[in-house]
């Protein structure tokens, strides 16, 4: 296996030497409580000293291969994977914006979500160390990403669901070939159940907050962001959240380039999650993890106990990120607005991030000549029952002129 990375223990800071297939700290994952957030996730590190002499565009003619756990391009899926537009907003509701808005639309990767950068890092690592079954537990998105990448890869998944998971992810995840295993519970009894698989069948495994390349596939989004913005970091990049992967790859992406000295400072990250499942941001700075029960639109970043809690709360403690929470009528509004302003169509939890950015700029301001970016992390095909309370659709019309004209007016 390869050996230009290490591991580091976001707990104990324990460092491994990369070798035999690892997922958490030996050493913390044993002190593991119930009802907490788990323990000992390993962060993957690089030798920053020896990649110091390479500038940005060096890195990035070689798909930054050089900090990735991976030795050769060749080994991801014939997918386009990342490289997602960028686009700029220049005005809302018809009020032209003192700042400049950028949507990172992630919606636009193979399987429509984020997901798909982690999954190709993971398939490629299991194609490099001839693996051919990967599992995972997820709530949808990470289960179709993983499953449309193992199809490309010609792999095995197996994906471990909510049985109440939204009916269009299930079908996403049934159409790639995978064997989809339905849980008669939540997403924490998915997630134990593909470990136990896991143990039982040796399969590796792609679990967020458990398989450590997931971060590292997440982290590309900087990079791209870096690259699309001409080599500048934004100042404010906000961020759905829920279990804290995906914001830890983000900071991690970042941290990197601070590693190499390519940058100078940190972007300042806001981590936006649903007032109704808030179980990260509540929790920041408290001595005890206390949970409150989940109930949001927002199922993809519905998390009673988020599983990357230390090392996502670590980052936004470390480089002073900051924390919003958003009510479900506000995430609902935020994707209407969304749609009609842009014509990009998100799921609720992409969505979050936008209604988190409206707030901000309502409570704080965004300083005139800043630069924001909103990362939209999946399409709104993925769950279509979740904006039905929006809008009804018109009962048809007779076919003719007069009905048409009576239908139409005070419409248009």
């Amino acid at each position: 296996m390869t050996s230009k990375f290490s591991y580091q223990c976001s707990d104990c800071g324990l460092q491994i030497p990369a070798g035999e297939i690892i997922y958490l700290c030996p050493n913390c994952s044993a002190k593991q409580l119930p009802d907490k957030p788990p323990l000992g996730v390993l962060k993957v590190v690089y030798d920053y000293n020896l990649l110091s002499n390479l500038s940005f565009r060096e890195l990035e003619e070689n798909d930054f291969l050089q900090l990735l756990p991976l030795n050769d391009r060749k080994s991801f899926p014939n997918l386009h994977v990342g490289q997602t537009p960028l686009y700029e907003i220049h005005s809302l509701d018809g009020e032209t914006n003192d700042f400049e808005l950028y949507l990172k639309d992630d919606s636009q990767n193979p399987t429509f979500s984020f997901k798909d950068r982690a999954s190709a890092v993971v398939s490629a690592f299991a194609k490099e160390n001839g693996i051919d079954t990967i599992v995972a537990a997820s709530t949808g998105n990470a289960g179709s990403s993983l499953a449309g990448i193992c199809a490309a890869q010609g792999q095995k998944a197996v994906i471990f669901v909510p049985a109440t998971a939204p009916k269009a992810k299930l079908t996403q995840i049934m159409m790639y070939g995978a064997t989809l295993v339905p849980v008669a519970g939540n997403y924490d009894k998915a997630f134990d159940l593909s470990i136990e698989a896991t143990k039982r069948f040796g399969w590796y495994n792609r679990n967020t907050a458990f398989n450590p390349f997931t971060i590292e596939g997440k982290k590309t989004v900087s990079f791209e962001l870096y690259s699309q913005l001409k080599e500048q970091i934004p100042d404010y990049i906000f961020v759905p959240v829920g279990d804290g992967v995906i914001i830890s790859g983000v900071f991690k992406g970042f941290e990197d380039l601070l590693e190499l000295g390519i940058i100078e400072k940190m972007p300042v990250i806001i981590a936006v999650q649903a007032a109704r499942s808030s179980n990260l941001a509540d929790n920041i700075g408290k001595e005890e993890f206390v949970s409150t029960p989940s109930d949001t639109i927002a199922d993809s970043i519905s998390v009673d106990i988020p599983r990357n809690f230390n090392m996502a709360a670590g980052y936004i403690t470390k480089y002073d990120g900051q924390t919003i929470t958003v009510s479900d009528d506000d995430i609902l509004r935020a994707s209407l607005k969304l749609a009609k302003n842009t014509g990009i169509f998100t799921e609720p939890a992409a969505a979050a991030a936008f209604a988190g950015f409206l707030t901000y700029k309502n409570r704080y301001l965004i300083p005139k000549g800043s630069v924001s970016v909103v990362l939209l992390t999946g399409s709104g095909l993925k769950d279509l029952n979740a904006v039905q309370s929006l809008f009804e659709i018109p009962l048809p019309v007779s076919a003719d002129m007069t009905s048409v004209e009576k239908f139409l007016k005070d419409k248009i």
